[in-house]
């Protein structure tokens, strides 16, 4: 069985030595109830969810997946009472707006709160992480009465939410999308069409499903600026907030997928449905990445999640698998073989994993801050951090998810592919992460193309720059100003580069994202480095600290090289040729 325990004593840590959240949030009077003991108490709660009601029931639903019949869909039958709990406690409200019932917690803290959540059980909290995305929209862009109407059900679990893009046709290019909106002509559209690949489209944990629907009106523009957003409820509510007549939305089918399976992926048809439209006319796309972006941070964290897991189920089998002997000389010589542990190569894993995963933990929380800095403090500055490190947070926390769970299931050996372990369905489940919510050859293309060439690289510098200036320790110091330099010295030649090569971005972006999150996160463990303790935590920081600069930096000075080989290899192989 797959155990989970939350790394609280990391979590606080990171709150109160490395962030300091007690004297950042004391200027801001809407976290001014956030002391720090009711910080404790909610991670202590929300840990106690994920790894005694949450994290037991992750292999049951694999195992029996999700049943449809009649455009009705069973969840597993485990997840009823844990979604329950999920509900009860308003976990789906962390970060709402406390004026319709939400908690109003920093985005900070709501960060690791979902990353426990998904660590335990990503397929039962893929019915919930939807409703974040779909409150934060609606919240935004909403009229005053959908924001009372659905966000206090929303908050509350009543309802869950749906994010309707993907048509069969049209996957990333959504200015292709034909789902159609007709006026009504009484405040209400009548939206037909066909959308996939829809998470949690339709389900039994909830009373209602709240789906917001991409669609053109009639006589829109082409492309991606004639096209709005819309609210289609699976039930059509009373202004009282109770359940009206069926609306015209159906799952047509669910998908059969490589992981998630107890998560309800659908087709869903709309066939003359009732939609409420958020926002302006043909202003859809600019509502739905509202929510994209708090969703594409959410993903990033499910990689995360997924690398914190598959670590705790490899240190643990490590440490009691007896295998071999110290190249060194026995180890443990009453036993007939040492731990795994004395083998360098298992280290090798282990640590890569816990060095990735620490250093994301603490980059999520980095961009949580500039999202709160942002909201609260009107900082345009923050949210331009914020929306620069977004694609970073999506495309490198789930990469290195991703890598972590096959390299812990890798320390598991055979025993790693059979299904009992549990690590076969953690790197399944993972697997996803870097192709939803926009694929991470999306993400990259969008840091370098939206946020560094937009404005010639002035945030991305501004913020090296920063960097630059945050006196490291000593023994870090050279290496982290050389990283510094480089990322600086490789973002100028893409920006004076681009102009004279149209290929040249996309060419490069994979790699130019892959150098600035091994930056960030150098200068996340040179900070992590400087304010441990001396005691085993703290010791414990430096050395992986230390195994970070010495093993997995030096790849920066390869990716630089290759970005700086350009487009031509790429580009200059024939068509016909592949």
């Amino acid at each position: 069985m797959l155990h989970y325990q939350a790394p609280e004593q990391d979590l606080e840590f990171l709150l109160f030595n490395l962030f300091d959240v007690a004297r950042e949030w004391a200027e801001v009077p809407e976290f001014a109830d956030f002391s720090e003991d009711v910080v404790r108490a909610v991670l202590r709660e929300a840990g106690k969810l994920a790894g005694e009601v949450m994290a037991p029931i992750n292999q049951l639903g694999d195992q029996e997946g999700c049943r449809w019949e009649d455009g009705a869909v069973q969840a597993p039958a485990a997840f009823r009472p844990a979604f329950e709990a999920l509900t009860e406690g308003g976990w789906l409200g962390v970060s709402g707006n406390p004026a319709y019932g939400g908690m109003g917690m920093p985005k900070l803290l709501a960060c690791l709160i979902e990353e426990m959540f998904w660590s335990a059980n990503t397929g039962l909290y893929l019915y919930g992480t939807l409703s974040l995305g779909a409150s934060i929209c609606i919240d935004t862009h909403g009229s005053e009465a959908q924001k009372a109407l659905y966000l206090p059900k929303l908050y509350s679990g009543e309802w869950t939410g749906a994010m309707d893009l993907t048509e069969a046709h049209a996957g990333t290019d959504l200015g292709l999308l034909r789902t159609r909106a007709e006026d009504a002509g009484d405040g209400t559209y009548r939206i037909t069409g066909t959308k996939i690949f829809i998470t949690s489209g339709e389900h039994d944990l909830s009373e209602n499903i709240v789906h917001l629907v991409l669609a053109r009106v009639a006589g829109a523009p082409a492309g991606t600026r004639g096209i709005s957003l819309f609210i289609v409820p699976k039930f059509i509510p009373n202004p009282d907030g109770s359940l009206g007549p069926r609306n015209a939305v159906a799952s047509g089918s669910i998908e059969h997928k490589m992981g998630v399976v107890a998560s309800s992926t659908n087709v869903m048809n709309y066939d003359n449905a009732v939609g409420y439209r958020v926002g302006e006319e043909n202003a859809g796309l600019a509502c739905m990445f509202t929510m994209m972006n708090y969703e594409r941070l959410s993903v990033g964290l499910q990689g995360l999640g997924a690398g914190e897991l598959a670590y705790q189920q490899a240190a643990a089998y490590a440490k009691d698998r007896l295998q071999g002997r110290a190249p060194t000389g026995p180890q443990n010589p009453s036993a007939e073989a040492d731990s795994l542990l004395v083998h360098p190569d298992v280290r090798r894993m282990l640590l890569t994993i816990r060095a990735y995963t620490e250093a994301g933990r603490a980059f999520a929380m980095l961009v949580g801050r500039s999202l709160d800095a942002a909201k609260h403090k009107d900082d345009a500055e923050s949210l331009a951090l914020a929306e620069l490190l977004t694609p970073i947070a999506k495309a490198f926390l789930s990469d290195k998810g991703f890598e972590c769970a096959v390299m812990a299931q890798q320390v598991f050996g055979g025993h790693g592919f059979i299904k009992e372990w549990g690590m076969e369905q953690i790197v399944r489940d993972a697997r996803i992460a870097p192709i939803y919510e926009g694929t991470n050859g999306v993400q990259a293309l969008d840091l370098i193309t939206r946020k560094v060439l937009r404005d010639g690289g002035g945030t991305m510098r501004r913020f090296i720059d920063q960097k630059a200036a945050d006196p490291a320790p000593p023994e870090y110091a050279p290496a982290l100003r050389d990283a510094l330099d480089r990322l600086a010295s490789v973002t100028d030649w893409v920006v004076a580069e681009a102009p004279n090569d149209g290929n040249l971005p996309g060419a490069v972006s994979t790699d130019y994202l892959e150098l600035v999150g091994l930056t960030i996160y150098a200068w996340l463990w040179a900070r992590m480095a400087k304010v441990a303790g001396d005691d085993a935590f703290g010791q414990a920081k430096r050395r992986t600290a230390t195994f970070f600069y010495d093993k997995l930096l030096p790849k920066t000075e390869a990716l630089d090289r290759s970005i700086r080989a350009g487009a031509p290899s790429l580009m200059d192989m024939p068509e016909e040729w592949f």
